[in-house]
This record gives C-alpha cells, structure tokens and sequence, in this order.
C-alpha cells in the first residue's frame, strides 16, 4: 500500500474542507492507487477565500518590499530541507520519475530567488524639469487578489511562475492547484505556514471547474494566472477578461524539432528523446514533431527507434525506471486512439507504444514510447497536441521549408533546430514564429530571470510568467506630476 494524503484548503491561516463538499479521487497512476480525494469547492468557499485573501490586502501592500522577501528567503531554505519528500509526492500524484520531479522543484526555487530581487525589480522611474519646476515619476503598485489556476503536469513548478513575484510586489494570493495533483501544494502550504505569512496572504482552494469559473467571475479577483490545454485557456482569458481582470494563460503546443544533415546526430538523439519522452511527453515544450531536412531522416529515425525501444518505462520511485505512466487511464486511451489516427491518416508506425503493461502495476497507465515516420501535413498528428509519449517524423528538402512548416501550425510555443552551421541557426530564430527557441537544445525551458514565452494559440495575454513580465504583471503602474514652488516653503 502507498500513501495517503489528506487534501484541505488554506484560507485565511487555517486548514479546512468546505462542509458537504463533493470530492474527486487522486490517483496514483502507476499504481492506479487512490492516494487522497480532493474537496470541489463551490461558489460560497471561493467567496470565503476572496474574502479573507481581500482582507489582508492592505497590511500586505504597506509591508516594505525588504520585508516582504524576508518570507521568501525562509520559503527557499525550507524548500531545499524538504525537497526529497515533495520530489516523491510529485512522482506519486503524477507519475513522472524522481529525477524529473526534483527537477522540477530546482526550477520553482529558482523563481523563490528571483522574486527575492523585488526591491530593484520593482523600482519605478523618475524624471525632474519635464517642465519647469514639474518633476514626474512612475511607481509601482500590487494589483490585489491574485488567482493562479494550475495543471497536473508540473504540480510544483508552475505555481511558483507566479506566487513568489505576487506577493514579493506585495499582493495577495489564491491558488486552485489541479484536482489531480493537489498534494504536492498541501507540501508547499505546510512549509508557507512555517515560514508564518500573516494569515489570508496565500491561500489555497481546491476543486475543479467550478471552482475555476467562480474565481474568474468573483469581482474580488483582479488578476488570474493560468497554464493548461488552449482550449481551457482560451476560456480562462475570455472569462476573466470579460469580468475585468488581467489575465495571463498559457495554452498548449506542437512543439517542432528540426534536424539538418550537419547535426551531431549522436547528440540531437538523446536531446530529443529526454524532450519528447520526459515526463511521459506530458509537457507544454515537449517535442512532439521532428522535421528532417535531406538526408539527416535515415540515420536520425534509426537513432530514435532504438533509444524509444530500449526506453524502461514503470513507477517513477524505480530508480531504473526512465519513463512513467501518463496522469491517467482516459490519457492512455485518448493517446493511444490518436496514435490508431496517425497510422489511419497514412503515416508509419516505427514503434508501436500501445498496450504497455507492467508487471506488478497492471492498473498503471502506461504508455511506451512512440514514433511515427511519414506524418502527412495537416494531419492529426502533425496538428493535434497530443500530450503523451508520441513523436512524429516529416521530412522536408531545405530549411526554409521546414521554418515553413513550423510557421504552418497554430501552437508558438517553442521551436529547437540542431545544426553545426551558425548561419542557419540565425535564419531560423530570426524567422520561427514562436515564443522560445532552442538550439540544439531539446528544451528550451526560460530560466527564471526570462520570461516563459508562447505566441500564437499557445499563450493568451500580454505578459508571461517568470522574471521581468512576472513584475509587471503583479503591478500597475501609477504616474505622478509634481509642482513645488519655491515660495510654498515661506508658509511653514
């Protein structure tokens, strides 16, 4: 028997779970195990949450920002303590390997650091004599109540884009982590409570799509932080946007990998297998299509095969395991129905990951590793974000091409190019249409200090998540004209 976790909400310094609420399982998807049950909080516990989040509002904003980082100081010392025990609940909830989840948790401390940075970061701006004796200043200011809506895929890293800045800029927060993965937050809240914010500063509400639509709706809410599929995304902006708010939302992607024939092969394989197998290809930059160009498709389509074929897929605590299962047994199928798609639509399978069991985890959702040569374009998986462990082939004659074919699509999320020619490489991060680039990087993941960019269909709103765009999402700014005449200091 594995685990059992106990999912409540935070509200205003307290634990607690709205009385009478429905819940929904979490399942360990290796094992198939129900590991906790998470609470679907209704409309009246997303007011107590506004309600209590509001109410600390004020004292917050007046805390000096030196003050204010204090609390992340500690929050990254605590996190260091505890990052083999979260590590584990992040593999148990979602299934990705141990290595991967402590990674994970490296990238969300990363965003602790930055946000300690907020005293420069935030500065305004100042100019004396825009006319004579009129100074003129910008200062910045929080925003209020912030909502961050989380997926299932990197439970503990995405929060972390946005609450440090948040509350570093001095506002305050609400965070619905997903209902499938909500322990590894119940982890981070109980460190945030140690570290002794003033009660209603960070909160946590859980639930599923309910409780999303009332915080979009909730006039208390200002500003709303989402990652998840475009669809949902889309929804998110729309909502939010039409009830007033600023909203950032990432959305999916069909992230392109192009190969030319002056690749290091040897190299690019193995990149591009840890990008689009880690994490059992659950990742919004995992690769999911690579476009050779001449004749780099042979050797490279060897290479991949044979790593996805040896790939050992089981429980993610396996030391030897190198890939899990995806999040669930409705994932499972709806990959390996598109994959039936592919096959229908005229592309070939080279590897074939449907029907993956593993001794002693038969109620695991388990997919092995996929490839698929000859993708049409326009296909369904040339175009559809499959989210799972599926990457296509195509082939294309010139690089031009293949920058076309990257630009075809309606994702921007990343694009990675492997060549050993400079002048290449130029050409294609000057002319690909998307957000963040890689070269010869298979995962061209922004370090925190730089924004998380999506263009196109990946990403609704203005600023990103991370660094710079963190700051001037959690702020608004404010304009001040001054006049001091000299004769005014005669009166006092």
């Amino acid at each position: 028997m594995g685990s059992s976790y106990e999912i409540r909400n935070f509200v205003a310094g307290e634990w607690g779970a709205p009385a009478g609420a429905d819940t929904a399982p979490v399942v360990n998807p290796a094992t198939g195990e129900v590991v906790g049950h998470t609470p679907q909080s209704d409309g009246a516990e997303v007011d107590r949450t506004v309600a209590a989040a509001a109410a600390a509002f004020p004292a917050w904003r007046g805390t000096p920002p030196g003050e204010r980082i204090q609390y992340l100081f500690k929050l990254k010392a605590l996190l260091e303590r505890e990052t083999q025990e979260i590590g584990r609940a992040i593999t148990i909830e979602n299934g990705k390997i141990l290595s991967e989840s402590l990674g994970e948790l490296v990238r969300a401390i990363e965003n602790v650091e930055v946000a300690c940075g907020i005293p420069t970061l935030m500065q305004g701006d100042v100019l004396e004599d825009v006319s004579r004796g009129i100074d003129e200043l910008m200062i910045r200011q929080p925003v209020g109540v912030c909502a961050i809506i989380c997926p299932f895929n990197f439970p503990a890293m995405i929060p972390f884009w946005f609450f440090p800045y948040a509350l570093a800029c001095g506002n305050v927060v609400i965070v619905k982590p997903a209902d499938r993965t909500p322990i590894t937050m119940q982890l981070v809240t109980r460190l945030i409570e140690e570290v002794g914010l003033p009660p209603g500063v960070f909160n946590v509400v859980n639930g599923g799509a309910d409780t999303v639509n009332a915080l979009l709706d909730h006039p208390g809410v200002h500003a709303v932080s989402f990652v998840g599929s475009t669809a949902v995304a889309e929804h998110v902006y729309a909502r939010a946007s039409a009830a007033g708010k600023r909203v950032q939302a990432q959305g999916g992607a069909k992230n392109p990998i192009v190969v030319l024939p002056d690749a290091e092969i040897d190299t690019a394989t193995q990149i591009t297998v840890d990008s689009c197998y880690g994490n059992a290809g659950q990742r919004c930059l995992a690769a999911s299509l690579a476009i050779t160009v001449g004749d780099a498709g042979g050797a490279f389509t060897e290479a991949l095969a044979a790593v996805a074929n040896d790939r050992v897929i089981g429980n993610g605590l396996d030391e030897s395991v190198e890939m899990g299962p995806v999040i669930s047994q409705a994932s499972k199928q709806r990959i390996e129905h598109l994959i039936g798609v592919g096959e229908q639509e005229g592309a070939r399978l080279v590897v074939d990951g449907r029907g993956a069991t593993v001794a002693g985890l038969e109620g695991g959702s388990f997919v092995r590793p996929t490839l698929i040569a000859d993708v049409p374009p326009g296909s369904t998986v040339a175009t559809t974000e499959i989210f799972g462990p599926v990457f296509g082939l195509m082939q294309v004659d010139t690089v031009e091409e293949a920058i076309a074919l990257v630009n075809s699509g309606r994702y921007g999320n990343m694009a990675c190019l492997f060549t050993t020619d400079g002048r290449a490489a130029r050409q294609f991060r000057y002319a690909a249409d998307v957000g963040n680039i890689g070269i010869n990087i298979g995962v061209a993941a922004p370090m925190a200090y730089f924004p998380f960019s999506g263009w196109r269909s990946s990403f609704f709103g203005v600023l990103h998540g991370q660094g710079k765009h963190a700051v001037e999402f959690f702020t608004q700014t404010k304009v001040v004209v001054e006049r001091w005449p000299a004769d005014w200091s005669r009166k006092f």
